[in-house]
């Protein structure tokens, strides 16, 4: 049975929440929500404040001032009452490769405290999710990446928690498991589990129903993807597609006049203030350079655009580089 969220339908509540070591300022007064059955993604480069905070909200480590409540429990006072209704699952994956998968299930069952019937129960539908079902007995050391991730996410919902912590859930997994593997975060919300996710994948955090952006411990943008785009994109996005996108972007920047010019895939963008001026600009001195340009347009930002103009300005405000 799940445990009574918060009366406002919220799962989760962070308010000025301030973590520092010393003089070194980790997490600096951020403050934001999450409703029950939300995927919400968690956004910043290494070094933000992401996994300082997640360690908070799991009752690991104790906030230097502010508040959080995750699904109606405060993380400091009832941290070890909280930690059994939630699950959390990290980039290495916690099993133990010299166990089989069953004893994998077996184990964190017990840990758990899912037992009897129940824990087959668990235990059965978890393969089935996973797609490891006749695959009971194999050593967890032998699974690919993918398959080791899915294991690892019935692990860390054997219990049925209510809410789910995902740090970095699909580094270094390939493209297709990383699709599958959504697919089930996708399923779990839809059954009421509350997803709180770090990636550095601008794709998965497109998914996401609501995200923050946290920039040296500060929250520097908030919202749904699209909210996020109208509010934080500084400039227009313009799309360069030519042959020589190595040595189109040193000509670009030596112009002097973007706010940035970045390689993206096989094609740049370009972010600008003045997209209908400097379009011309950019087809007539890739010309004089010899370079075969194909197209130059402006297009809509994506969130990894949005991410790193927000990143910029932030940079500005803070003062930090």
């Amino acid at each position: 049975m799940r445990h009574q969220v918060n009366h406002n339908g919220l799962a989760i509540e962070v308010q000025g929440l301030t973590k520092t070591f010393g003089d070194f300022v980790a997490v600096n007064n951020i403050s934001f929500e999450v409703p029950r059955g939300a995927i919400f993604g968690f956004l910043g480069p290494n070094g933000a404040g992401k996994t300082t905070t997640i360690r908070m909200l799991l009752g690991l480590l104790i906030p230097s001032s502010g508040t959080a409540n995750v699904i109606g429990y405060d993380v400091v006072k009832e941290s070890e009452t909280m930690r059994k209704r939630i699950g959390y699952m990290t980039q290495k994956f916690s099993l133990y490769n010299d166990l089989t998968v069953e004893e994998n299930l077996n184990f964190y069952g017990g840990v758990y405290g899912v037992r009897g019937q129940k824990l087959q129960e668990r235990k059965k539908y978890i393969l089935k999710m996973a797609g490891l079902t006749g695959r009971e007995r194999e050593l967890t050391r032998n699974l690919s990446g993918g398959w080791k991730q899915r294991l690892a996410l019935g692990v860390a919902i054997i219990h049925e928690p209510d809410a789910l912590f995902l740090d970095e859930p699909t580094a270094g997994v390939d493209p297709i498991s990383r699709r599958a593997f959504w697919e089930l975060i996708y399923d779990l919300a839809e059954g009421g589990t509350t997803i709180l996710v770090t990636t550095h994948y601008m794709d998965e955090a497109e998914h996401c129903q609501e995200l923050v952006f946290i920039q040296r411990g500060h929250l520097v943008a908030q919202g749904s993807p699209e909210e996020v785009k109208i509010s934080q994109m500084h400039g227009d996005v313009v799309e360069v597609d030519c042959d020589n996108a190595g040595q189109t972007v040193p000509l670009l920047r030596d112009l002097n006049i973007f706010a940035e010019v970045a390689l993206y895939g096989a094609l740049i963008h370009v972010v600008t203030d003045k997209a209908a001026e400097h379009i011309p600009l950019i087809k007539k001195t890739l010309t004089e350079h010899g370079l075969n340009v194909t197209a130059v347009e402006r297009i809509a930002p994506s969130l990894e655009d949005v991410f790193i103009s927000s990143a910029r300005e932030a940079e500005k405000v803070l003062g930090v580089r």
